[in-house]
């Protein structure tokens, strides 16, 4: 007994509510909270209900969020991404009037606004079609440009374009929106674990994949290098993705010396909820163990769809 005593007081490693970020995706297309089916216990909101599920987020501690938008309209340039009125503009406005102190994040991509379901413009390369991505990154500006202004605190370029963070910065501070800051998702592998996550965004691509702007999953020194430019770039904070499957990649990118987030995805989360269900995993203890391991190989900030439930978890 006396050593159960002692042993919290040497724990090296503790999770806190502030580590935490919710996902939360808004639909344009709906009037009230649609379940998730390839991840349970997570919805799509309606513009109008979003802010009340963020006030729900605060009042259990949750200081931050990331906000996916599902909108009414796609086309091949994804202008939606960018209208002032579109879905993510509408929901920070709604956030920030309800909620004002909560972080805001939003995903500057366009692969839930285009028709082919890829990240930025696509046409015809030496390759067959693929993302452009010099012309994409004109768009990305547009689109944090137009999140920044509705009032965003924290843009984040998920769409792996070369250029990307720096492209961005000088379109923010062309704006006079220096103090908007940049989560890069530097170190994004094309991975297996984001079927979810298409079906919660409806973002699946309707030819080819992903792999030729997304790192190989084997590629450890490119994911490292990746993260470095994206620093040298003007990125304020970094991030890994998926998170369970590549924390040496996350130790490793830490020592750049900026923040880093780490992102549990869906897959991940898809995962231990399944084996949960079926009575395989102890839940909690399933998710409180990974977010441990996560950040103690170096995760400042934790992406996670678990974040209400470890927030209620901590309170215990």
């Amino acid at each position: 007994m006396r050593s159960r005593n002692i042993q919290p007081l040497l724990r090296e490693v503790t999770l806190t509510k502030n580590d935490l970020i919710a996902p939360l995706f808004v639909d344009e297309n709906i009037t009230a909270p649609r379940p998730i089916d390839a991840m349970p216990g997570q919805f799509r909101y309606p513009v109008n209900g979003i802010a009340g599920a963020v006030q729900k987020l605060w009042d259990k501690g949750i200081r931050a969020v990331l906000i996916f938008g599902i909108p009414k309209e796609k086309d091949p340039e994804a202008r939606s991404a960018y209208d002032p009125d579109g879905v993510v503009q509408q929901a920070v406005r709604r956030i920030k009037a309800e909620v004002p102190k909560m972080v805001v994040i939003t995903d500057v991509c366009a692969c839930e606004y285009t028709d082919h379901g890829h990240c930025g413009l696509v046409g015809e390369t030496r390759g067959g079609m693929d993302l452009l991505n010099d012309p994409s990154l004109e768009l990305m500006d547009r689109i944090a440009i137009s999140h920044a202004l509705s009032g965003a605190d924290i843009v984040a370029p998920s769409s792996m374009l070369d250029g990307v963070v720096g492209s961005i910065r000088a379109a923010l501070d062309a704006e006079g929106l220096e103090e908007v800051l940049i989560m890069a998702y530097s170190t994004k592998f094309a991975s297996v674990l984001y079927g979810p996550f298409r079906e919660a965004a409806d973002s699946g691509f309707s030819f080819g994949d992903r792999t030729t702007y997304q790192l190989n999953p084997g590629n450890s020194r490119e994911a490292i290098l990746e993260s470095q430019l994206d620093a040298d770039e003007g990125a304020d904070i970094l991030m890994v993705k998926p998170a369970g499957f590549y924390l040496d990649i996350l130790s490793e990118i830490r020592n750049i010396g900026l923040p880093v987030a780490a992102y549990q995805v869906s897959g991940e989360y898809s995962m231990i909820k399944a084996a949960a269900a079926n009575g395989w995993l102890k839940e909690k203890e399933t998710v409180m163990e990974s977010l441990t391991c996560i950040k103690r190989a170096g995760a400042d900030l934790i992406i996670t769809y678990f974040a209400e439930d470890v927030a209620g978890w901590l309170d215990e």
